[in-house]
């Protein structure tokens, strides 16, 4: 399904990055063939100065597009949308698209993040999501089809249950549209524990 130009893309990714999470199944809907760069970010390779001329922030993810370099998740998901209209990952309507663009919770809660004040923030988080959504969700977050929304959403859920140790069974809604997520090969294949550079101990 990739072309020719998608060959020449290239992610610079962590694992565990939620950031890069949401790119990858961003990539994995459109049917991006990309060559994935592991950066360790516990090992501050995103801080060496190689990578630093990439993205002066020191931040995954980076892609690369021949002479584009991008970094910032969400310019990165519209840059691909732009580029590379097949499976659009926002809905027609205007309306729709102002709740795909609404921001739901504060990123940057890494795995150094203290326990149990990332897990009450992220629980504070979800149960906002909670009433947020039951009006638009449909199978996925805003409908029956996957859009934007699902890509923030779907490493945020992940990262609470593999970091976190967050109890899903408080967030019903959120739990049913994870499983849904899970079904996808798109969803599934861009998760922490299947990347090329997941630690073995980690590895679904």
């Amino acid at each position: 399904m990739a072309g020719e130009e998608s060959k020449k893309l290239k992610l610079y990714s962590d694992w565990l990055s939620s950031c890069a999470g949401r790119v990858r199944i961003g990539l994995n809907l459109k049917g991006l063939e990309y060559e994935y760069v592991p950066v360790n970010l516990l090992k501050e390779e995103q801080q060496t100065p190689e990578f630093l001329k990439l993205n002066p922030v020191g931040f995954v993810p980076v892609l690369v597009d021949g002479d584009v370099v991008l970094a910032d998740s969400f310019a990165i998901l519209m840059y691909l949308e732009e580029k590379f209209p097949q499976h659009s990952l926002l809905p027609k309507d205007l309306h729709g698209r102002g709740i795909n663009y609404q921001k739901f919770m504060k990123e940057k809660l890494g795995p150094n993040a203290d326990v149990a004040w990332a897990r009450d923030q992220i629980r504070r988080g979800f149960a906002a999501l909670e009433k947020l959504l039951k009006d638009y969700s449909g199978k996925y977050a805003t409908g029956d089809e996957v859009f934007l929304a699902d890509l923030f959403l779907a490493p945020q859920i992940d990262g609470a249950i593999r970091i976190f140790k967050v109890d899903m069974d408080e967030f019903p809604l959120l739990a049913r549209i994870f499983k849904a997520y899970l079904e996808l090969p798109a969803f599934r294949d861009a998760m922490p524990g299947r990347q090329p550079d997941t630690p073995a101990e980690h590895r679904d």
